[in-house]
């Protein structure tokens, strides 16, 4: 491997999320939406921040030599993210005082100091203070008589500068601006408000009494958040889970965030008490933690918000009586279907679909992976109520899905209570795929009915990420289903599918055999390759896409995030295109396209959880199906077709690394345009 042929993994997804802030500059999106993305890239960047770069961090602190596949080291790529994250920062800091606030206060909306405030209202504010916020806080002193407090991950606090008048002598103190409250305290003013922590930081007298407050200063912390368990030496995985859960709040700290405004004693004191460096410390030129502007976003103003996509019901999922319910298991065994979320209803789909089977006299049995959950999931209440009518449920869940730990845990130990098999999974593997299975006693027999999708089983999201699922009644695929419940319940490890591709058994290798079979020969020319994915950063699987364009087949790639192919180099990529879309849904469906497919000249379109990752291939469950019923591969390729021309929402990578937008053309809304089908689909 050389350096020059692959694009670091870390900055490859520093670039996606500057892309997710630069949608926050489009002027026509509505304000509250361009609001909304600069919240989503904060969520990003801590979420980088609790796994990623405090894996590095680890890397490096360990003095581990190894490169990446770029050839740069740990303590390389950590030089690199500090200085990315503070150019991003900085730039999201002028992009809101410059661009947004302006505009949100002259709509109405405005984030006011405390101190600007009229005599009248910070009176007001004052009967705030006192009522609902001073009884909550609680000032931790920082002497040789006081050490310095826990710092709680992503909490919001004050460092407060202090002087003794009596001993003339400086002190410091912590003052954490509880969670519970909110950030943005109304002033009675239409939407006009005030941040809780100035506010705070404006009655610290209270909190102080007799002392000189030379001054307030945000800070937060950001921890170590991943989650590691041996799965070899776990005798109980979900208490091994609950215990590594408990420990995540006292992770490393590896990011401070301060203010632009925050004198370097206390920065030096904040550093030296986290066992921060210098090169840790972010800086901002305004609030921090904006992750809050989401309760900006839910203020009421249709109007700086976008015009709501109502998702529709396809055809064969509509009853033609509103009080009957319809007959699914007639609608899948006439033909396959496939529903494109979020344009396709979930509630209509998936969840009738799992709530149709719990209430059935005829299903006998319920299969299920759960790799995300909802907090309040109909789906699993759905699976609880079918335990309790005496089905068979049997239930994979993932412990380890970052950051939806605690909520697969809680789901699980409901679902063991009512009788519910509940398995967590393959031993050193993560079970990634999103797959269900339902057993149906009927005249001809037993009939299985199944359900692969990308997407989680998670109502929530699916409201706002673009996936694909497919529903069938094929009994070749719901052998494979059998096959591969079966593996991950018990002790059996299958690895020959007849429809199914899976990982990490054969999907590497099928995948690899796919490519190569695009290759030219003496009988047709060279092929074509499409990939929609979330991420590529699989060195082999690169090299394979590579060694592919020189032969002169020409690849589509449509990522949504990380991507370490370099695209267009002269000898190495010039026949590959990179293409990344990000509007108002999350990209997150996988699509996989081969021209001459097992290489007789029968395309090949597949779809499924996998995506291009050493993870997916090597460490998780993941599955992949093929589309085969005409109409549905139709489907598919409109969904790609209408994708590549997309010139709205789409960027471009170029040979030197940087993504490109603007590329004019047609002006077509990807999304839109599949939404507008969607329409057409389920009326026709």
């Amino acid at each position: 491997m050389t350096a020059d042929r692959f694009i670091n993994r870390e900055l490859s997804w520093l670039d996606f999320n500057e892309r997710v802030l630069l949608l926050s500059q489009q002027e026509k999106t509505p304000l509250l939406e361009r609001l909304k993305f600069c919240a989503i890239f904060s969520g990003n960047l801590d979420e980088f921040f609790e796994v990623r770069v405090a894996a590095l961090k680890g890397q490096a602190d360990a003095g581990v030599g190894t490169t990446s596949a770029d050839g740069k080291t740990p303590a390389e790529q950590l030089e690199l993210i500090g200085a990315g994250v503070q150019r991003l920062t900085q730039a999201q800091s002028a992009i809101l005082r410059d661009e947004l606030f302006p505009a949100l206060a002259a709509a109405g909306i405005e984030i006011v100091r405390f101190s600007d405030l009229d005599d009248e209202t910070r009176q007001a504010m004052k009967g705030v203070f006192d009522e609902g916020i001073f009884p909550v806080l609680t000032p931790l002193a920082v002497d040789p008589g006081h050490p310095f407090p826990y710092i709680s991950n992503k909490s919001l606090n004050l460092a407060v500068s202090l002087m003794d008048p009596s001993a003339r002598e400086r002190r410091f103190a912590r003052v954490k601006v509880p969670p519970l409250l909110p950030r943005f305290i109304s002033t009675g003013h239409g939407h006009q408000f005030v941040l809780l922590e100035d506010l705070i930081a404006a009655e610290l007298g209270a909190l102080f009494p007799g002392m000189e407050i030379l001054g307030a200063y945000p800070f937060r912390v950001t921890r170590n958040a991943d989650i590691s368990t041996s799965d070899s030496e776990a005798e109980d995985l979900l208490s091994a889970v609950e215990t590594e859960l408990r420990r995540r709040r006292f992770g490393r700290a590896v990011r401070l965030e301060v203010t632009s405004e925050t004198p370097p004693d206390v920065i030096a004191l904040l550093t030296d008490e986290l066992e921060l460096d210098n090169g840790d410390v972010t800086f901002s030129h305004g609030m921090l933690d904006l992750t809050s502007l989401w309760a900006l976003h839910r203020v009421p103003r249709a109007d700086l918000k976008d015009t709501i996509w109502h998702p529709v019901t396809q055809e064969p999922f509509v009853s033609a009586d509103d009080d009957e319910r319809v007959d699914m298991f007639a609608a899948i065994r006439e033909r396959d279907i496939l529903v494109h979320h979020p344009f396709d209803s979930f509630a209509t789909s998936v969840e009738q679909f799992v709530a149709n089977a719990a209430v059935d006299p005829s299903v006998l049995t319920i299969k299920m992976t759960l790799y995300r959950t909802s907090g309040d999931s109909p789906i699993a209440r759905a699976l609880i109520d079918a335990a309790e009518r005496g089905k068979q449920v049997a239930v994979l869940i993932e412990l380890q899905a970052r950051f939806d730990e605690q909520a697969n845990i809680t789901w699980a130990r409901k679902l063991e209570e009512v009788g519910v098999h509940v398995a967590y999974g393959v031993l050193g593997l993560k079970t990634h795929t999103k797959v269900a299975l339902v057993v149906r006693a009927e005249e001809q027999g037993l009939r299985r009915y199944c359900h692969i999708s990308t997407g989680n089983y998670n109502s929530s999201t699916a409201r706002l990420y673009e996936d694909l699922s497919l529903f069938t009644a094929d009994p070749a695929l719901g052998s494979d289903l059998t096959k591969l419940f079966n593996s991950l319940t018990g002790f059996g490890r299958t690895e020959q599918f007849e429809r199914l591709i899976v990982a990490p058994h054969s999907l590497r290798d099928r995948i690899v055999e796919l490519i190569r079979g695009e290759y030219p020969t003496d009988e047709r020319q060279a092929g074509y390759v499409v990939m929609k994915l979330n991420s590529l950063a699989d060195a082999r699987i690169i090299s394979e896409l590579y060694a592919a364009s020189r032969a002169g087949v020409k690849v589509d790639l449509l990522v949504r995030g990380i991507c370490c192919l370099l695209p267009g180099v002269e000898g190495m990529s010039e026949n590959i295109r990179v293409r990344s879309i990000l509007g108002r849904y999350l990209e997150h469906s996988r699509v996989y396209h081969f021209a001459n497919g097992n290489g007789l000249g029968r395309p090949l379109w597949l779809t499924g959880s996998a995506d291009m990752m050493s993870r997916n291939l090597d460490r998780r469950v993941e599955a992949l199906v093929p589309i085969i019923q005409p109409a549905l591969v139709a489907e598919v390729v409109h969904l790609i077709d209408t994708q590549l021309r997309d010139d709205i929402l789409s960027w471009e990578l170029e040979a030197d690394g940087h993504w490109r937008a603007d590329l004019g053309g047609d002006r077509i809304d990807a999304q839109f345009e599949l939404y507008e089908r969607a329409k057409g689909r389920a009326i026709s």
